[in-house]
C-alpha cells in the first residue's frame, strides 16, 4: 500500500509568525518557518475491488483547521472524500464551514469521523450545520456523522484510531499501514503503544523545547520516536521557539521538523 501524505498545516494554535512577534523565528524569511494551523490530507490508492463507496474514498483530510481554505489553495486539493478529527479545538476545527465548497464540487455530503466528544463539541460549536436556520444564504456544509468505536475501514484501507492524552483530555491519532499521525498529544497510554507496533513513519507533536502541559517537547517526542523504532520522524505542532534549520541541525538521523507543503510517500 503506498499513502501520499501532505503537510498542509505544521503549527501551533497560534501559528507563525505569531501576531505581534518581532521574535527571529517570526521574522524569518525561510519559508519553512511559516506555519498555519495542524492538519494533513492522506491520499489513499484506488482499489477497484472495494465497494462502491470505498472506492470513492481516496483523499482523507485530518482536522478541519482554521486555515483550511488557504492550505487547500496553496496544496492544489481537490478533493475531500472523508474527514477525521482528533481533538475538537479551534485550530483544529475551525475551518469547518470551508467544506462547503467540496459539497459543491462534488455534489455530496462527506463523513466525517470522530470520537463522541468531539462529534458533541462539533454539534455545539457549529449548532447552524447540525441545525440549519431556515435561511441558509450560501449553504451550511453537508456533513455524514460516524462516531468511532474502533477501527474501520476508508477506500478499503483499515484506519486505526489511537487514544492518546492531550494534557488531561482524551484525544485520538490515527494509524493507516506503517504511517501514524499522532498530534496534541503529550501522553501515549500504555494500551495504545501495541496499535503503534511496526510504525515506520509518524507525525507526531513536539512543541517546543521547554516542557508544557498538553503537549511533548522535542526530548520527549524524540523518546517516542526510540521506542517506536521509527524510520522517520517528523515533528509537527511547532511553535515559534523553534526556526526549522537550527533546529533541524540538532535533531537525530531520522528526525526532523515536518513543513507546511511537505509531502511524503510512503
Amino acid at each position: 500500500m503506498n499513502l501520499r501524505v501532505t503537510v498542509l498545516g505544521s503549527g501551533t494554535s497560534h501559528g507563525v509568525p505569531s501576531i505581534g512577534c518581532d521574535c527571529a523565528v517570526c521574522r524569518s524569511t525561510d519559508p519553512k518557518d511559516r506555519r498555519t494551523r495542524p492538519s494533513i490530507l492522506i491520499e489513499l490508492p484506488e482499489d477497484d475491488t472495494a465497494a462502491p463507496f470505498a472506492r470513492a474514498v481516496q483523499s482523507i483530510l485530518v482536522d478541519t483547521s482554521t486555515d483550511l481554505r488557504a492550505q487547500a489553495l496553496a496544496n492544489d486539493v481537490r478533493r475531500v472524500d472523508a474527514i477525521l478529527f482528533t481533538p475538537s479545538h479551534a485550530d483544529h476545527v475551525f475551518g469547518l464551514d470551508d467544506v462547503r465548497r467540496y459539497n459543491q464540487m462534488q455534489q455530496a455530503p462527506i463523513p466525517c469521523f470522530a470520537d463522541e466528544g468531539t462529534l458533541d463539541s462539533l454539534k455545539r460549536m457549529f449548532a447552524y450545520v447540525f441545525n440549519p436556520p431556515k435561511q441558509k444564504g450560501g449553504g451550511v456544509p453537508q456533513l455524514a456523522i460516524f462516531r468511532i468505536a474502533g477501527p474501520f475501514s476508508l477506500g478499503g484501507t483499515e484506519v486505526v484510531p489511537v487514544p492518546l492524552f492531550h494534557g488531561r483530555l482524551p484525544v485520538l491519532g490515527f494509524r493507516i499501514g506503517s504511517f501514524a499521525y499522532l498530534t496534541d498529544c503529550n501522553r501515549i497510554p500504555d494500551e495504545s503503544w501495541p496499535l503503534l507496533d511496526g510504525v515506520r513513519t509518524v507525525i507526531l507533536d513536539a512543541l517546543r523545547h521547554r516542557p508544557h502541559s498538553t503537549h511533548f517537547s522535542i526530548g520527549e517526542a524524540i523518546e517516542v520516536v526510540g521506542r517506536l523504532r521509527a524510520e522517520r520522524a517528523y515533528f509537527t505542532h511547532i511553535c515559534h521557539d523553534l526556526g526549522h534549520a537550527a533546529t533541524n541541525a540538532q535533531l537525530p538521523a531520522g528526525v526532523e521538523l515536518a513543513y507546511d507543503g511537505l509531502v511524503l510517500t510512503i
